[in-house]
């Protein structure tokens, strides 16, 4: 299994394999939802401090986002740098998967009548899937660059300072890299999403393009830091659980065997 388990008891090479396919398999479910929620609707949570108005708008795809890094993460610290990378490039192959379903689905007949719109009419039984199948494509294929970079980034990031710390200072490498590849995630996906489908992004009356899509790039960012931070507590005991459980030390270097 990847060479990582020779020598070890069955029972814990096992419990190893479990959790690492429990891991890969909520990241990839995960993905799978938030590509297909996507950019279907602006969530709006802007709120009053005194007599400041903080706007605060965030993508119904970036909820569950935050989960597919805790993943990864955990991935890193117990199976190390190969596999974490692995699993980044199934994510991948996913949202391949995801394009080439929603093509296809679009391809086969009945072929209705395409408006002006690139949709069918509203009453047509066929509009529920294209509206979905063109949203989905959207923010899928604009997600693939930016989670791709993004993924990289927080593995690249996750190593470089378990290696500059030694392997202390979890927190630290936990946040670190989630922290800086979901800045490069935000920045990435609503700068293509914009330039590739400008319909999709909704600016509030009055608001110029520019300001609308900081505004959409430091709420998506503030969401996924803020559930990032949260999220540190969790992953340590989460860490010290699992370390306990499939008996290994990820510090000495298990998973580079």
């Amino acid at each position: 299994m990847f060479g990582l388990d020779e020598g070890v008891d069955k029972k814990i090479a096992l419990r190893r394999e479990v959790v690492f396919v429990i891991l890969s398999g909520v990241f990839l479910g995960t993905l799978a939802v938030l590509n297909i929620l996507g950019i279907s609707r602006q969530i709006d949570l802007s709120f009053n401090l005194g007599n400041l108005h903080v706007p605060f708008v965030v993508f119904v795809g970036v909820l569950p986002y935050p989960i597919t890094f805790l993943c990864t993460d955990f991935i890193s610290e117990l199976y190390g740098k190969r596999r974490a990378n692995m699993v980044v490039w199934v994510g991948l192959l996913l949202n391949i998967w995801v394009l080439f379903i929603l093509w296809l689905g679009g391809v086969l007949p009945p072929h209705p009548e395409i408006l002006e719109n690139g949709l069918p009419a509203l009453d047509n039984p066929n509009y529920t899937f294209f509206n979905i199948r063109r949203l989905t494509s959207l923010a899928t294929a604009a997600s693939m660059i930016a989670y791709l970079t993004a993924q990289f980034v927080d593995v690249q990031i996750f190593h470089l300072l378990k290696r500059m710390t030694k392997g202390k200072m979890l927190w630290l490498r936990n946040n670190g890299s989630t922290l800086t590849s979901q800045m490069v995630d935000s920045i990435a996906v609503l700068t293509i999403t914009f330039f590739w489908a400008p319909d999709a992004i909704h600016i509030s009356p009055g608001g110029t393009v520019m300001h609308g899509l900081i505004i959409l790039i430091l709420s998506n960012y503030m969401f996924k830091m803020v559930s990032a931070l949260l999220d540190t507590i969790p992953f340590i005991l989460g860490v010290k659980f699992f370390s306990k459980y499939l008996q290994l030390d990820p510090n000495e270097g298990y998973q580079e065997k």
